[in-house]
């Protein structure tokens, strides 16, 4: 592929351009904020593609090529480019990493800002003022949408009433989605084991630890006070984003296993008895078993699982059947991490709240992919991970109703969790202080905050539509390969596609995907029960986020029909 460099300017490929001009030209539109005016002279359309990239064979629709310079100082350098670096490996879609990462003045900050992903900030896009600026106003956001051309054929149709989703410009907030691995560009479809990080997350970490950095409540100085700040705030944010009913039914945790334990040796400690019943499904994670068999094994409960159908979806009329006056507990996921099942948890909510029976729902798997709203489901409980939604690990948060908080007793000892202590007696924080002994995970805290205020920026129901057509292309590009059987085909599914392939262990197959650079997870998913329902004992799952693209699942497919050819 032609490359240009320095000495094409002259030969008459970089036209006479008047820097002093081009820099004034710039500090007027900086000078410009959202909601008024351009300067007279600034161009307020959609930006050009550079025409000299395009003749490079790269095209309009790869990331960052029509970015602003972040600021006056930087004009220079973007009309008198620097060579390009020449890529050490080609990448299997022809998009050398080095040459885009080579590409003058581009600012890591803005990432996709400025092709479309609106800006990363607390406040909703619909308290926002418009902007002349399509970047700030979504609404006018001229980019195309970033799926592979064959992936759904009437998908143009489709999209065209809808506000564009431009998976490459968002691609470019995530850093490490340029990694290279065994000389080819990393494809991340291990996103139901973890997701990977933003660009906000990464410098709300560094901002956190380079300008806020203290424990919080204790001291009555500034630094304390920051990360008071940053800590209570990142609370409201996970508040919003579940629709509690406020910042302190928020628990902070480790993450889901810790939230679970949380539940079962404070609350299930205290309400399960001898002969009591918990309810669990035949899709749950291990850490949404194991607490439970533990508790039953202390207090003499019995532990009953819900069936599901050859689909992977739960029976809800076996459900039914199963709740009984000695029913305590309801404890079910919302989306199966091994099969990408979508439970209906709102349904298996009521019926247990008919019954006067407690519920958790283990959201782990759901809160990347859609919208999550604890009031309308009901439960009492509900758990997630960071990790899981483009935050730190490490952290997580257990949402209480009120109500059940005040009935709940502590689960740990210790600082910051209690009012007053003396040697005869300790009186307790309220919720959620109470559940929170010792020093949190504040700068963790901070970044899942900044996690899910990305993810509100591009907004789920975008991400649901466009993982959606993600699985559908997946699916449909697996299922014709010889010997390949797809594990979980629920009609509601999440964006999981899990499958073995005969004459094959999936280690192997996940060896041989990780040779092409592509990861994915290959084992039980520490969810053995289901997959015995099943009757294998390990699958290849390769899951997708809002970041992947059908190339890279075509990627993924070439190297299952070679192995299957095999």
């Amino acid at each position: 592929m032609p490359i240009p460099t320095p000495t094409a300017e002259a030969a008459g490929a970089w036209p006479p351009i008047d820097v002093e001009q081009l820099a004034q030209l710039a500090r007027e539109f900086f000078s410009a904020t959202p909601g008024n005016p351009l300067p007279a002279g600034v161009p307020s359309g959609p930006l050009p593609q550079p025409t000299t990239t395009q003749a490079a064979g790269l095209g309009a629709a790869v990331p960052g090529l029509n970015l602003l310079p972040s600021g006056p100082d930087q004009v220079a350098n973007l009309v008198r480019p620097a060579a390009p670096r020449l890529p050490h490996a080609a990448a299997p879609n022809g998009l050398p990493d080095a040459l885009v990462t080579g590409l003058p003045g581009l600012d890591s900050r803005l990432g996709g800002f400025v092709v479309g992903v609106p800006p990363l900030a607390p406040t909703p896009p619909r308290e926002r003022d418009a902007g002349p600026f399509y970047f700030i106003d979504p609404a006018r956001h001229p980019g195309a949408h970033g799926h592979h051309a064959g992936a759904v054929p009437d998908l143009a149709a489709r999209s065209a009433t809808r506000t564009p989703f431009d998976v490459h410009a968002i691609r470019r907030d995530f850093p490490i989605l340029a990694e290279r691995v065994n000389g080819r560009q990393l494809v991340w479809f291990d996103n139901a084991a973890t997701t990977q990080k933003p660009a906000a997350v990464i410098e709300r970490l560094t901002h956190f630890y380079e300008h806020e950095n203290s424990n919080v409540h204790r001291a009555a100085h500034t630094l304390a006070a920051r990360a008071t700040d940053a800590y209570e705030k990142a609370r409201a944010t996970v508040a919003r984003f579940l629709n509690a009913g406020s910042a302190e039914e928020i628990v902070w945790v480790r993450g889901c296993t810790e939230g679970i334990n949380l539940i079962a040796k404070s609350w299930g400690a205290q309400h399960i008895g001898a002969g009591d019943e918990i309810v669990v499904s035949h899709l749950e994670h291990h850490a949404n078993i194991v607490p439970w068999q533990q508790l039953a094994a202390e207090k003499g409960a019995v532990l009953r699982v819900i069936p599901v159908d050859d689909s992977g979806q739960i029976i809800l009329s076996e459900y039914q059947r199963l709740l009984g006056p000695k029913t305590k507990l309801v404890s079910i996921t919302q989306v199966s991490n091994a099969l990408g099942t979508v439970v209906p948890v709102h349904e298996v909510v009521q019926i247990a709240r008919r019954h006067g029976i407690t519920t958790i729902v283990d959201g782990a798997q759901s809160v990347s992919h859609m919208a999550v709203d604890v009031q309308a489901i009901g439960c009492d409980f509900f758990v997630f991970s960071g990790h899981k939604v483009f935050g730190p690990t490490g952290i997580g948060a257990v949402y209480g109703r009120r109500d059940v908080w005040e009935k709940t007793p502590p689960w740990q000892g210790g600082g910051n969790m209690i009012a007053d202590v003396t040697f005869e007696r300790t009186v307790y924080q309220p919720a959620p202080a109470r559940y929170e002994a010792g020093t949190g995970n504040i700068a963790d805290a901070a970044g899942l905050g900044a996690a899910l205020e990305y993810v509100e920026r591009i907004g789920l129901p975008a991400i649901a539509r466009y993982e959606h057509e993600l699985l559908a292309y997946a699916t449909a590009a697996l299922k014709p390969i010889p010997g390949l059987r797809l594990i979980g085909t629920a009609a509601d599914k999440a964006s999981v596609a899990s499958f073995v392939l005969q004459g094959h262990e999936p280690a192997e197959v996940g060896r041989a995907l990780s040779e092409e650079g592509i990861a994915v997870r290959s084992g039980h998913h520490c969810a053995q029960p289901i997959l015995r329902r099943f009757g294998v004992e390990a699958t290849v799952r390769p899951s997708f986020a809002f970041y992947n693209t059908c190339e890279e699942i075509d990627r993924l497919v070439a190297v299952v029909r070679r192995l299957a050819r095999a």
